[in-house]
């Protein structure tokens, strides 16, 4: 059994999509799998993995994460099922679920079956119409902006919590405040900010692939990537406007797993922890592969079929994925005064060239570094505050008073 929580990224239709966004990473792993006939997960697989990922945990309470693809292509009675298998293996165990979506299908029937098992919904949405279109379109190369409004509408009017996922991409990156507002308005009290960085390199055939990341062959960042110092001008712009008006109201997840570091909690974010490797992706015929962002032939760990879930998590190959990214750093990243902030950042990002001319040094590394400097005043503060018993909301007051006019 494991010693700590693990998570897992659930793909029961795989990479299969409804949708054609023009910088998805996931949508070609559908190469991996050339003689695939049937993308849903079978219910041998489903039921072996629910078993064990329960089997497994430690805790009481135990998260499963759903995720594509587009899971909602599967049809709500497959989810019923899901649910049915967890009430059958949850022995004792309090079962809860997230689902990951792009919104275009929910409808009536989606958001009941939501609502009734307490599903928490992500929905990917890119800002206002004309951001979120840029790069969200349909097989047909449409927008999908009314269709995504559409089905959160549905959620809202069943009472289903929601949550929202933006990909900050060169689209978007320039209007941070306009993105942020909007997604208040429509009623996400949770915000996830998440950088758009691929590579690409040119293949035998002639196609742009997304490259592995760690790459030996010549690659070059996609246009579609947030800049490598504008992902950091995003996050301040939103930042500033978050702890003056809307501390403890609206959560701001990047910002959250900020405030633990500086209060010496540690990341609950994999991204910014020191080690990795408890967060892994089973895809729709049971192969486990080390990370989402690692679903190629060299992390795959091996099948739930053949395969006990506990062997994989705890396999050597594993155990170094995760302590890799510690043992790695480049020295640019062990001398830096953030680093407690963000421990180098995924390894996915890890291809700039640091001072010495080693590889290893993220490419959103000048981002982080002017965003946590930025902030350091504000986490101190709110970082007291929590130890004294006292709400961090009441920094919004703290930066009032200082920053009133003085009168003459």
């Amino acid at each position: 059994m494991s010693s700590a929580p693990i998570h897992i990224m659930a793909k029961p239709i795989g990479p299969i999509c409804n949708l054609d966004c023009s910088y998805c990473f996931y949508l070609e792993k559908e190469q991996l799998y050339p003689d695939t006939r049937s993308w849903r997960m079978s219910g041998e697989i489903l039921e072996r993995y629910i078993r064990e990922f329960i089997q497994i945990q430690n805790g009481p309470d135990i998260l499963f994460a759903w995720q594509g693809g587009e899971p909602t292509l599967l049809g709500v009675d497959y989810f019923r099922h899901v649910v049915a298998l967890q009430q059958k293996h949850a022995n004792g165990k309090l079962i809860s679920n997230t689902l990951q979506t792009n919104g275009t299908l929910i409808d009536d029937e989606w958001a009941s079956f939501f609502h009734d098992n307490g599903f928490l919904i992500g929905v990917s949405i890119d800002g206002p119409r004309e951001l979120h279109d840029t790069y969200r379109v349909d097989k047909q190369q449409r927008p999908t902006f009314d269709a995504v409004m559409r089905g959160i509408e549905c959620l809202s009017q069943h009472g289903v919590e929601f949550n929202t996922l933006t990909v900050v991409s060169n689209a978007n990156a320039a209007h941070p405040l306009e993105v942020y507002r909007f997604l208040k308005e429509i009623g996400s009290g949770f915000i996830q900010f998440i950088p758009l960085v691929e590579r690409s390199a040119q293949t035998s055939n002639g196609l742009l692939q997304i490259s592995m990341p760690n790459a030996r062959e010549k690659t070059v960042v996609t246009e579609w990537s947030v800049g490598a110092s504008a992902y950091g001008d995003f996050l301040i712009a939103v930042f500033d406007e978050w702890v003056r008006c809307d501390v403890g109201r609206v959560f701001v997840q990047l910002f959250d797993v900020a405030l633990g570091n500086w209060m010496g909690l540690g990341s609950g974010l994999c991204v910014f922890a020191e080690t990795c490797g408890h967060a892994l992706a089973l895809e729709h015929n049971g192969d486990v592969y080390s990370c989402d962002h690692y679903v190629y032939p060299e992390y795959r760990l091996g099948n739930l079929g053949s395969d006990s879930l506990e062997s994989l998590i705890s396999s050597d190959f594993q155990k170094q994925f995760g302590t890799d990214k510690r043992d790695t750093l480049s020295k640019d990243c062990i001398d830096c005064a953030v680093r407690f902030a963000c421990n180098g950042d995924c390894p996915k990002h890890r291809f700039q060239v640091d001072a010495r001319g080693r590889q290893g040094l993220s490419y959103l590394c000048p981002s982080y570094k002017t965003f946590y400097s930025h902030i350091d005043p504000a986490m101190r503060i709110m970082g007291h505050l929590l130890r004294e018993g006292l709400p961090a909301a009441r920094i919004m007051d703290i930066i009032r008073d200082l920053e009133k006019p003085v009168l003459r």
